[in-house]
């Protein structure tokens, strides 16, 4: 079994939770960014699930970006984007305006 190392950055209430602007996460080789949610989810608990699902549906926060190498997911395969070794993924909160 290849395992990854993925560096994970933390913004305002994510950074709170896992009390760390950022950590290395290992996964499996294949991961893909639902699969480092999930992690992040059952590392950091119930809030960090609250923080990036809608409760109603259990799908991701449309709201919230996820930047992988800078390049947000968007741009990539969305929430199916691979991740490989070394990998950096951004997980930047809305931004709120008025």
């Amino acid at each position: 079994m290849v395992s990854l190392k993925i560096k994970v950055r933390y913004f305002t209430t994510l950074r709170e939770l896992a009390r760390t602007m950022e950590e290395e996460i290992e996964m499996e080789n294949g991961t893909t960014l639902v699969d480092l949610l999930e992690k992040i989810v059952l590392k950091h608990g119930e809030a960090a699930f609250n923080y990036l699902y809608d409760r109603k549906s259990g799908a991701i926060d449309p709201s919230i970006q996820f930047l992988v190498n800078g390049v947000s997911i968007r741009n990539l395969q969305g929430i199916r984007t691979e991740l490989k070794d070394g990998n950096v993924v951004a997980i930047v909160p809305p931004i709120g305006g008025g």
